[in-house]
């Protein structure tokens, strides 16, 4: 159409029978277009939806180990974070020490040391292992 002044516009979008809708208001001049405006807002709200279903929520799934984990145990719980990060989710690895192990929390960084080792081609480590209180904790998310 051009530029044409608003009462212009309004009065052709009534002769058609639908609204005159504002699509640009901050060019100069503003840009109108002439539809339906009720269909317009239905037809945006279903593709908002569309990508709400098809969007993945990560969530964050917990691994604890003790700082004397023996190996068969150490496996399963390594095959559950394998699974995880398989999955999309980021993996909190906890590390619990309870009385005296508080005294060797250099095994326990050993052991977590082990376990970014082991993940090196799945996942990555986005957390380094940190003590809060008696845990140490460290956060792995998967790799894109």
């Amino acid at each position: 159409m051009g530029v044409v002044t608003p009462g212009r516009g309004m009065t052709l979008a009534q002769e058609v029978g639908l609204d005159l809708v504002e699509i640009s208001p901050n060019a100069s001049p503003p840009v109108c277009k002439i539809m339906d405006f009720g269909k317009y807002k239905y037809e945006t709200q279903k593709r908002e939806s569309e990508a709400r279903k098809k969007q993945k929520t990560i969530e964050v799934k917990e691994v604890k180990f003790r700082p004397n984990t023996d190996t068969h145990d150490y496996d399963v719980k390594m095959r559950n974070v394998f699974r995880f990060l398989e999955n999309g989710d980021k993996v909190k690895v906890t590390l619990r020490f309870r009385g005296r192990e508080m005294a060797h929390q250099n095994l326990g960084r050993q052991l977590l040391e082990r376990v970014a080792a082991d993940i090196v081609e799945i996942g990555k480590v986005e957390n380094m292992p940190k003590m809060e209180g008696r845990q140490m904790i460290m956060m792995i998310g998967p790799l894109k």
